[in-house]
């Protein structure tokens, strides 16, 4: 069997933590470039995982004619550079959420995307968790009758990712809190709703505790130490409300607030039942049964979902199939985050 040469782009934590173990996992590919601009890094994954050639231009990688696919690991501001520019080499792409910085970067990465026919991934993950899944097939089962209200919460305690750096760093990452965990949350609630049109959207987003980032005392600083000589010009809280032509949608995120409680999970209010999914893991249904209150709790074999993710992108390049993480399908999350940014900025609604 001849296996699909990949290389991945971009040797930092959600390469190392995802995608290279799951390729490696996967008996049908080989890696063969491992690609960084810290040279360093793309040679410290050869040495840990024996395989691949390490280098820093990712040129080098799309221009080899072996590579039948990629992974695009970088910072966000080469999302759309690296995978419009592999398309059109002829490879199949799975890049990292968010697809790109902004929405007509995402555009970008569409329109390549219909021009070559090649794969366009993007890194949903969630699409792919079990219990996400099962979710999905409960709402359409009608087993939470009309769903009519989700409430959605990604905050924790003043945890704001490497203050300083790239994920601070709008003209890098994009955005703060909404493109970084909020992708994560609103795309597995677009999901499961079936994809619904949004009609209006009003938010406002915050930016106050590490206003002075000297002053910024924190629980965790995730992405690395700070750099207190750099950027920090993201939203590091957002709040919203979004009606749909289904459900009507609100949100609260924060990296960091005055709360020291963190609550990560999602609501699905229905007419005859509702669900709360604690992120990462298990849901439980609350409902009612002649005359009684009941909670139920499904136990359900569950698979790892990075690998799901990663299989599921490797068959799609010989088979053709769309996938649910594919760039015509994720768009519209993207075009949800757009405008709740705009609302952001001009402080109203905004009617669609």
């Amino acid at each position: 069997m001849t296996k699909i040469k990949v290389g991945v782009i971009g040797c930092g934590a959600i390469a190392n933590s995802a995608h290279i173990p799951n390729y490696m996992a996967n008996p049908k590919v080989e890696i063969k470039y491992f690609c960084d601009i810290i040279k360093e890094k793309a040679e410290k994954a050869v040495k840990e995982y024996g395989c691949g050639i390490a280098v820093t231009d990712y040129n080098e990688v799309i221009n080899d004619e072996e590579i039948n696919a990629i992974s695009v690991c970088t910072p966000n501001n080469m999302h759309s550079i690296i995978s419009v520019a592999a398309l059109k080499k002829g490879k199949n792409v799975l890049c990292e959420k968010p697809a790109a910085r902004t929405l007509s970067e995402a555009w970008e990465m569409q329109k390549a995307q219909h021009e070559t026919g090649k794969i366009l991934n993007i890194g949903v993950v969630n699409r792919f968790n079990d219990g996400v899944n099962k979710i999905k097939e409960l709402i359409e089962g009608n087993e939470l009758g009309e769903v009519y209200q989700v409430y959605i919460s990604f905050r924790c305690r003043r945890s704001i990712p490497g203050l300083g750096g790239d994920f601070t760093t709008k003209a890098i990452a994009g955005g703060g809190v909404l493109i970084d965990w909020g992708v994560h949350f609103l795309d597995i609630v677009m999901y499961c709703l079936g994809d619904p049109s949004p009609k209006t959207v009003s938010a406002e987003s915050f930016s106050k505790l590490a206003a002075d980032m000297n002053e910024y005392t924190y629980v965790n600083m995730w992405a690395g130490p700070p750099k207190y000589d750099g950027i920090c010009d993201i939203e590091e809280g957002i709040t919203g409300m979004v009606r749909t032509t289904g459900p009507v949608i609100t949100f609260n995120g924060a990296w960091a607030q005055n709360i020291g409680v963190d609550e990560m999970y999602i609501d699905f209010i229905g007419t005859k039942a509702g669900i709360r999914l604690q992120y990462g893991k298990d849901f439980v249904l609350y409902g009612t049964k002649n005359g009684m209150l009941t909670d139920t709790k499904y136990t359900f074999k569950s698979g790892k979902h990075f690998q799901n993710e990663i299989n599921a992108f490797v068959n799609c390049i010989k088979t053709g199939e769309k996938l649910p993480s594919h760039i015509d399908v994720h768009i519209k999350t993207s075009e949800l985050m757009d405008t709740i940014y705009k609302s952001c900025v001009e402080h109203k609604e905004i009617v669609l």
